[in-house]
């Protein structure tokens, strides 16, 4: 029974546990070597790809010329001021005066004096 780890001496046959060597076959360790290669050749070509993508941005934003501004003065229009509502006959009718509101009465307070001394006396 080669190939086969016995936990106990009398243990039965379904107690027999098959001993693997950790590092697996020599196929299996390939395609792991492959796969960390195949992984790390990725990682490099996105890095390698942002790179690039980011030269072209800042090469793109040096070369760019700002907006022209205008070589004229802009000339401001003048704007009527005209009431809409005025226009079409609609207006309000607003008192010529505002009327005052009503004024609000100071608070009520207690009074000073000698209400504290009084009640020692």
């Amino acid at each position: 029974m080669a190939g086969f780890k016995q936990d106990a001496p009398n243990a039965a046959v379904e107690d027999m546990v098959p001993v693997a060597p950790l590092g697996g076959t020599r196929a299996q360790s390939m395609q792991r070597l492959q796969v960390g290669v195949a992984g790390l050749a990725a990682i490099l070509l996105m890095i390698g790809l942002a790179s690039v993508i980011t030269d072209r941005a800042r090469e793109t934003d040096a070369s760019t010329v700002p907006e022209a501004a205008s070589t004229t003065e802009p000339v401001p229009t003048p704007t009527p001021k005209s009431d809409p509502l005025a226009e079409a006959g609609v207006v309000p009718d607003l008192p010529a005066e505002p009327t005052p509101g009503p004024s609000q009465e100071a608070a009520i307070m207690p009074e000073k004096g000698e209400g504290l001394e009084t009640a020692k006396q």
